[in-house]
C-alpha cells in the first residue's frame, strides 16, 4: 500500500528541510521507495518565466497575478505527478504550503484528493510563530520571498494555525525548535 505524506504550513516554517530530514529514516523504517515532490523544485523555473512574462517580476509568487493564474495549475500538476508515481507502487511525500486545501479539509477527501485505492495519505502541518517565520524568510534570501516580504501585512492574513479540534486529520509539527525526541515520534507516526 503506497503512503502520501503532504508535508504543508506557511512559508518559512521548514516544510522542505523536514521532508529532506525524514525522507531517508522514513524508507528504512518502511521499506518503500518514496519520491519527493517539492512544488518550488517542480514548478520554480517554469513559474519564474511565466511571471516574468506577465509582471516581469520572475520572483514573484505571492501577487494577485500569481495567485490568480499560477497557484492552482502548479498544485494540480503536483497532484497529478503524485498520483501517478502512486499508480506505479511509488510511495510520495509532497512538500507545499496547500493551505487553501488543509483549510478546506480537502488533503482528507478521498474523492477530491483522487489517490489510488489503498493509498495511506498522512497530512503534517509544519509551524511556528509569525516572527520566527519571518525571521527565517529574511535569513534565507530567497528572491521568491521578496514579493511576500514587501507585501507582509497582506500576505499575514493569509496565515493561520488550523484548530486541532477542527482538524483532526492533521499532525502538527512545531518547528520552533525540535530535539531528536520529536524527529522521532513524527517519523514513528509517519511510519506506522
Amino acid at each position: 500500500m503506497p503512503r502520501l505524506i503532504f508535508f504543508c504550513g506557511h512559508a518559512g516554517t521548514g516544510k522542505t528541510t523536514l521532508a529532506h530530514r525524514l525522507i531517508g529514516p522514513l524508507m528504512r523504517a518502511t521499506g518503500d521507495p518514496f519520491c519527493l515532490l517539492d512544488k518550488d523544485t517542480l514548478y520554480g523555473r517554469y513559474s519564474a518565466a511565466a511571471m516574468a512574462a506577465l509582471t516581469g517580476d520572475p520572483n514573484d509568487r505571492d501577487s494577485p497575478t500569481y495567485l490568480a493564474h499560477l497557484r492552482d495549475p502548479e498544485y494540480e500538476g503536483l497532484l497529478d505527478t503524485a498520483r501517478e508515481n502512486l499508480s506505479l507502487g511509488i510511495s510520495v511525500i509532497v512538500v507545499g504550503p496547500l493551505s487553501r486545501e488543509v483549510r478546506a479539509h480537502q488533503l482528507d477527501d478521498p474523492a477530491w484528493l483522487r489517490a489510488p485505492a489503498g493509498t495511506d495519505t498522512r497530512v503534517v502541518w509544519v509551524h511556528l510563530p509569525e516572527d520566527e517565520a519571518h525571521a527565517r524568510i529574511v535569513r534565507r534570501a530567497n528572491p521568491n520571498d521578496a514579493y511576500k516580504l514587501a507585501h507582509w501585512e497582506t500576505y499575514r492574513t493569509r496565515r493561520f494555525l488550523p484548530p486541532p479540534a477542527d482538524y483532526p486529520e492533521l499532525i502538527y509539527f512545531d518547528n520552533s525548535a525540535p530535539g531528536p525526541a520529536e524527529f522521532d515520534a513524527l517519523l514513528a507516526t509517519l511510519a506506522a
